[in-house]
């Protein structure tokens, strides 16, 4: 009997499934109907879900991770940024406090070194007075050449005459002497005489004669003036704080020629000292007045130098010039040694002291200009006032060679720092000046050694006639610059050159 095998059996598809999910070994079989696919593929998705979420679950740490990673860096980068601003602001801000201090270095710099300058200046001039119009000797020496200017001498001359004149009554003179009839020519008479006497007191007050009277009679007025400046002197304060120079002398001294020349013009020859040694008597009013017979007024040939007015600024002057001229002084040494140590630039403060020098100067000569157009606006036109201005100018021409000397420095000065600056054209003229200077070596050294070479032999030659010349240019030297240092000068340099001129000229000796 056979027997029969029973047919398998036909998993369903909740077994299949469940091997699947299980995920076993054992080989999956098909499905055996293909109505059953559908119902597998809404499996599926179900059973992947879990699988995707674990999966997801490290990518969403990794990504965490990653970010918190990337996080910390931009934060540094923040970080070093905000401090490089700070670190920005704080080098502006230095920056800007040094470009403040060096503004207000140079400002400080440049106001320093004008205040110097005008200090200086006017040091120069605070100097010259005390040295001069507060020291009798000094001032004598600067009125010693005023007689012998025309101007002031005319003028001069013309107040004495005018003096002369109301004393010696000249027309009632000759009145007395002409006779009644004559009378219409006393006037032209009068003129030519008055003319006559100008012309003598002229003559007397150029004349070598009358120096020594002048010096003197300044002399004696400057030391009043002197005394009444300082508070040292009760005679003149009793005549009323004037100050005046005496031209009773130069009044002595033309009645002389005068008497000499028209003894007939005082109806008797008058007898007065005669003054050219300078030494004046004390009675010099009295002797004239006996010898031409009459009463002198009490102004009578007094020419008014400082009256009260003028004496109380004067001494205001003084006493402020004693006190604050070496204040001046210091105050402008110091303003420039100041000047220089806040310069950040000194070349440039250099220069600019240089240009304020120059202004400076120029700044004092016209206020003293203008001072000297107001003294003079006060004395009356014509002979008076151009004696009065050339009185002036003689007198401060020492001060006016001080200012030249003044405007001189501060050019060279300012010449001199623009020449060592980093401008194209100080460059350019430095470069030109170096070459140059080497060329004139060059050609020196060349020169030289012409002269070691010939030289002897035509200075041997020659030598009587450089010798003569040496001599020739030294005595044009001492003509044109006569003073005692040229001409100690002039006589070191003929010396010299004499010396030379001799050692060049002497024969050689012939070799052994």
């Amino acid at each position: 009997m056979t027997s029969r095998t029973p047919p398998p059996d036909v998993p369903d598809a909740g077994a299949t499934s469940a091997t699947t999910v299980e995920g076993r070994d054992t080989p999956t079989p098909e499905p055996a109907l293909t109505t059953d696919r559908p119902q597998a593929e809404e499996t599926a998705p179900a059973a992947a879900a879990p699988t995707a979420a674990s999966a997801a679950a490290p990518a969403e740490a990794s990504a965490a991770a990653s970010a918190e990673a990337s996080a910390a860096p931009d934060a540094e980068v923040a970080r070093l940024r905000e401090e490089l601003a700070a670190l920005r602001g704080r080098l502006d801000t230095r920056r800007r406090r040094g470009e403040t201090v060096l503004a207000l270095r140079r400002i400080a710099a440049a106001v320093f070194v004008m205040l110097a300058a005008f200090a200086l200046t006017a040091s120069v001039v605070g100097v010259w007075a005390a040295r001069t119009a507060l020291d009798t000797d000094r001032w004598v020496t600067a009125v010693a050449p005023l007689p012998r200017d025309p101007q002031v001498s005319a003028a001069v001359a013309q107040y004495a005459t005018t003096q002369l004149s109301e004393v010696l009554q000249i027309e009632q003179r000759l009145r007395d002497v002409l006779p009644p009839r004559a009378g219409f020519v006393v006037g032209p008479l009068a003129g030519q005489v008055r003319t006559a006497v100008q012309r003598t007191v002229t003559n007397v007050i150029r004349s070598d004669r009358f120096q020594p009277i002048w010096v003197e009679a300044n002399r004696r007025a400057h030391q009043r003036a002197l005394a009444i400046i300082e508070g040292r002197s009760t005679i003149v304060t009793a005549r009323g704080d004037r100050v005046e120079i005496d031209l009773l002398p130069l009044i002595n001294q033309a009645l002389r020629q005068l008497s000499a020349q028209l003894p007939t013009l005082f109806g008797k020859q008058i007898s007065l000292p005669d003054l050219g040694s300078g030494a004046i008597p004390e009675n010099l009013r009295q002797r004239i007045e006996q010898a031409l017979g009459v009463s002198l007024p009490a102004n009578f040939a007094q020419f008014t130098v400082y009256d009260a007015g003028r004496l109380r600024a004067v001494q205001e002057t003084v006493v402020a010039v004693k006190r604050d001229l070496a204040l001046l002084v210091g105050a402008g040494i110091v303003l420039l040694i100041a000047a220089f140590a806040v310069s950040p630039r000194r070349r440039r403060t250099l220069l600019q002291f240089g240009v304020w020098l120059v202004l400076a100067a120029v700044t004092v000569t016209v206020s003293l200009r203008a001072g000297r157009t107001q003294l003079l606006r006060q004395v009356p036109e014509g002979t008076y006032r151009d004696g009065v201005a050339a009185t002036i100018v003689t007198v401060t021409r020492s001060l006016h060679d001080r200012g030249v000397q003044l405007v001189v420095l501060g050019v060279v000065i300012a010449v001199l720092a623009y020449l060592i600056g980093p401008g194209r054209l100080p460059a350019s003229l430095r470069r030109n000046a170096v070459r140059g200077g080497r060329a004139g070596g060059r050609w020196t050294v060349a020169r030289g050694r012409d002269v070691r070479t010939h030289g002897r032999g035509w200075t041997a030659q020659h030598l009587d006639p450089l010798r003569i010349a040496g001599v020739v240019a030294a005595v044009l030297l001492a003509l044109v610059l006569s003073s005692w240092a040229a001409l100690v000068v002039i006589v070191v340099l003929l010396a010299v050159f004499e010396i030379v001129v001799t050692l060049l000229g002497r024969p050689q000796r012939a070799p052994v």
